[in-house]
Formats: C-alpha cells, sequence, structure tokens
C-alpha cells in the first residue's frame, strides 16, 4: 500500500515572486521548493499582492491567496480577527496535515480556526519586542503610544497563535531566548536553520579588493554608510546590488549623488545567478542596517566565501566571520574595512563562514530536518 505524500502548508505573509519581497520570501520560496522536490504535496498561503492571482503554481508548489479587508497590516491588526476570519476557509480547503508558519503571523490564527485537529509550527525569523517596533516604524511618523497599541496587538494575536502551535522553531541561535519571552512561551524554540543552496563557485575572487551591498535601499537599511565608504577608500571597487523599494526619488537621489565616483556601482536588482556571480568575486559583503534577523545575504555571502562587514551580529557572523561594527557608524565600519583587507584578513574568515554555512545550514540538510519535524509529529 503506498503512503500518502505529507501535505504541507506553509503560511507566509510574503513570496518570492509575488509583489514586493525581501528575506522572508526567499527563505519561504526555498523552503516551499525543497520541500517538493523530496516528493512532499507543498502548498504556500499568503495574503494576495497586487496583480496575484487567488490560485497559481510555481514548479511543484501550488500558491493559495486571499484578499486582506484593509490596505495594511496595522489596520487589520487595529481591526482584529473577526473581519479576517472569512478567509480561514481557505486554510480549511487546504486541508493539509502540516501548517507551518514563516514567522507568526494572523494566517497562523486562522489557520489554527480552520483545522484545529491538524498539526501547527511556527518558526520565527524576525521576532521584534518594543524596541524593535521603534525602529520598524520610526518612518511612519508614529508615536510611542501608537508603536505601544500596535506591538500589545501584534502581542495578542500572533503570541497567542505562537503559544497554541504543537511546536516552535527559530531560524537562528540569537533569538530563541528573545522569542520565548516576547510571546510568554512554555519552552524555548528549537532551532531550525535557514536553508542555503551552496552554489558551484564559477568564477575566482577579484583580483583587486571588492566588496558589496546586497539588499533594499530603504532608510532603516542605511546604504548611504556603504557609499560613503567608497568616498573613504577610491581603490576598493563598490558594488551595490539593489534599490528603493518604494521611493522613486530617494532612489535617484542616491544614484545622482554616488554613482559619480568612480569606483562605484548600481546594477539594480538581479537575478539569482547574477547576484551569485558578484558574490563570486566579492571580497567582503557589507550590511549597514540598524537592525536584522539573520539576512539571507549573510548566509550566501558564507556560501561564496565572503567576509562580513555589519552592525549586526546575528548568531555571531559579523565578529566569527568578519568584523563587528559594534557602533555602528561611519568610522566603525571605515576601521573595520582596514582590518579585513589588512593582509587579506578576510581570505580565511570567508574561508571559516563557508564551513560553517555548509555545516548548518546547507540547503538539503535543513530540508531533511524539517520533513523529519513533519514525520515525527505525524508518527510515520
Amino acid at each position: 500500500m503506498t503512503t500518502k505524500p505529507i501535505r504541507v502548508c506553509l503560511i507566509a505573509t510574503e513570496l518570492k515572486g509575488f509583489g514586493p519581497y525581501g528575506g522572508f520570501g526567499v527563505l519561504t520560496y526555498d523552503i516551499a521548493t525543497g520541500l517538493a522536490k523530496k516528493g512532499l504535496d507543498v502548498f504556500v498561503a499568503m495574503p494576495r499582492k497586487e496583480g496575484q492571482a487567488p490560485v497559481e503554481r510555481i514548479g511543484n508548489v501550488n500558491v493559495i491567496s486571499y484578499p486582506l479587508p484593509a490596505c495594511n497590516e496595522l489596520n487589520v491588526l487595529y481591526a482584529g480577527l473577526k473581519f479576517v476570519l472569512p478567509f480561514a476557509g481557505v486554510y480549511r480547503m487546504i486541508d493539509a496535515d502540516i501548517y507551518h508558519s514563516q514567522e507568526a503571523s494572523l494566517g497562523t490564527a486562522l489557520a489554527q480556526i480552520a483545522s484545529p485537529d491538524k498539526k501547527h509550527f511556527v518558526s520565527f525569523i524576525d521576532p521584534r519586542n518594543f524596541h524593535d517596533w521603534t525602529i520598524e516604524w520610526a518612518h511612519r511618523n508614529l508615536n510611542k503610544f501608537e508603536i505601544l497599541k500596535y506591538y500589545i496587538k501584534y502581542q495578542w494575536e500572533t503570541g497567542g497563535a505562537a503559544r497554541r502551535a504543537n511546536g516552535n522553531y527559530c531560524h537562528t541561535k540569537h533569538i530563541i531566548d528573545k522569542a520565548k519571552q516576547i510571546f510568554w512561551l512554555a519552552e524555548k524554540p528549537g532551532f531550525l536553520p535557514s536553508p542555503t543552496r551552496m552554489l558551484e563557485i564559477s568564477a575566482a575572487k577579484a583580483a583587486a579588493p571588492t566588496v558589496c551591498y546586497l539588499g533594499r535601499w530603504d532608510e532603516r537599511k542605511r546604504p548611504e554608510l556603504f557609499f560613503e565608504l567608497a568616498v573613504k577608500f577610491p581603490d576598493v571597487k563598490f558594488v551595490a546590488v539593489g534599490a528603493c523599494l518604494n521611493d522613486a526619488v530617494r532612489d535617484k537621489a542616491l544614484r545622482q549623488h554616488y554613482l559619480r565616483l568612480k569606483n562605484v556601482e548600481a546594477p539594480g536588482w538581479l537575478s539569482e545567478k547574477e547576484s551569485a556571480s558578484i558574490l563570486d568575486r566579492a571580497w567582503i559583503i557589507i550590511n549597514t542596517s540598524t537592525r536584522e534577523g539573520l539576512p539571507v545575504t549573510y548566509l550566501e555571502a558564507g556560501a561564496h566565501k565572503c567576509a562580513i562587514l555589519s552592525h549586526c551580529n546575528t548568531d555571531d557572523f559579523a565578529s566569527n566571520f568578519g568584523f563587528w561594527a559594534q557602533k555602528g557608524d561611519l568610522a566603525d565600519y571605515e576601521q573595520g574595512l582596514k582590518f579585513l583587507l589588512n593582509d587579506n584578513q578576510w581570505k580565511a574568515l570567508g574561508e571559516k563562514a563557508y564551513n560553517y554555512v555548509l555545516n548548518t545550514h546547507e540547503y538539503n540538510r535543513v530540508i531533511d530536518q524539517h520533513i523529519a519535524i513533519y514525520e515525527r509529529a505525524l508518527a510515520r
């Protein structure tokens, strides 16, 4: 008798290939496609993005989307679950054996309401405490009272869903205690790493010192620091991959101001293959963000033997595999870049990063860990 494949529904807020997305969307895509390749019946359920059809298919992955009744998540959270309850039917229709949320969200609660007798898991990617929310929402001109109301609502709805889950996990080690505290969990979440494809390195490192930036140019990401470093290091090549996500005026201003520098390139958004080609040749990846979870770019950098220069030291990536710019100002980054370039310190640190990513985050290893959790839950 043939065993029916496990049906898994990944609950997401974004997905690579549908509207604007970041690291969450890339991670969900990688996990979904990896599980499908291993023979699981995989669905992704998410709020509908502009231009997205209710049902679509990426390879062997079914993508089901539903419209939210409000224009943004903030309004939905203020309104409460009652306005989104009709969309719980989407999760009942999927009829998965496992519902696995990539970060706790309203979808987590809806899936539990729709299918209380199924298995529910949450993977925390970047849980946020009150201080984190003040940073996230600073550019939206919310005062601390409004942020506090949002935080309490977030805690009440997504925190409750996390506590009701059959199991909680963290993509990174450093957020295990943080997630337990934020969501008042009875036990510490387990460690379930982010998957990273160890793509074959197709080109040698550049002969001249080369550093890169990969990601959005939003204010919180502070790409200006990267460009100002280019002013300080005219003999180093700076490649800034990405753009401002929803601010064409800011994007244009940054390009006009900094692309006059001869050592700066800004090719915009690139395909995975094109980004990999840049990482092949880069010596160091620079992250200038004020705060991060574990950026996908850290793992990609390690997979391509790049050292890391960053203010955010998630899972000790910067301090172990590069330079931790603790103060986060330009002088700190300048000191870090000098250190990494001196006597080619970046090279040994890049090799060290590669070995860690290979042994902890390698793609097939992590996908197999997911499947083992599902099989244990279903007693297969």
